[in-house]
């Protein structure tokens, strides 16, 4: 008679572990591709509305500095440039650099330094 009443254990969770910068950087970085691609459709518009002429790139220019449009597209800006930071940093790691402890935070520091860096210049200088 197979033993169906005993307790299996389970796999260790987020209930388990303390978070560390990561972990935390890992599910930030499936998070920004996940809103990377919901953005697809905007810059579709803006294409659409560029190929359209003067009347409708003006409307979707418009639309592109509506208020809450534009804290979507800084926000937009912001996660490519975390993809992007993180992505390189993962690269390294298929390399089988920078699994060190120190290195693991100072890269993952690194990354949200340089994301920031280039979203404040990117719309600071746009």
């Amino acid at each position: 008679m197979p033993n169906t009443l005993k307790p299996r254990p389970l796999s260790p969770h987020l209930t388990i572990y303390k978070p560390q910068i990561t972990s935390i950087l890992s599910i930030f970085h499936r998070g920004s591709g996940v809103f990377l691609s919901l953005g697809i459709p905007l810059i579709i518009y803006w294409l659409y509305a560029l190929s359209g002429g003067p009347a409708a790139y003006e409307a979707a220019m418009t639309f592109f500095s509506n208020g809450i449009v534009k804290i979507a597209l800084f926000l937009w800006t912001a996660a490519f440039y975390y993809h992007l930071c993180n992505g390189i940093r993962h690269l390294f790691w298929d390399m089988g650099k920078g699994f060190e402890l120190s290195n693991l935070r100072a890269s993952g520091i690194a990354v949200l330094v340089v994301a920031t860096l280039l979203t404040l210049a990117t719309w600071l200088i746009a």
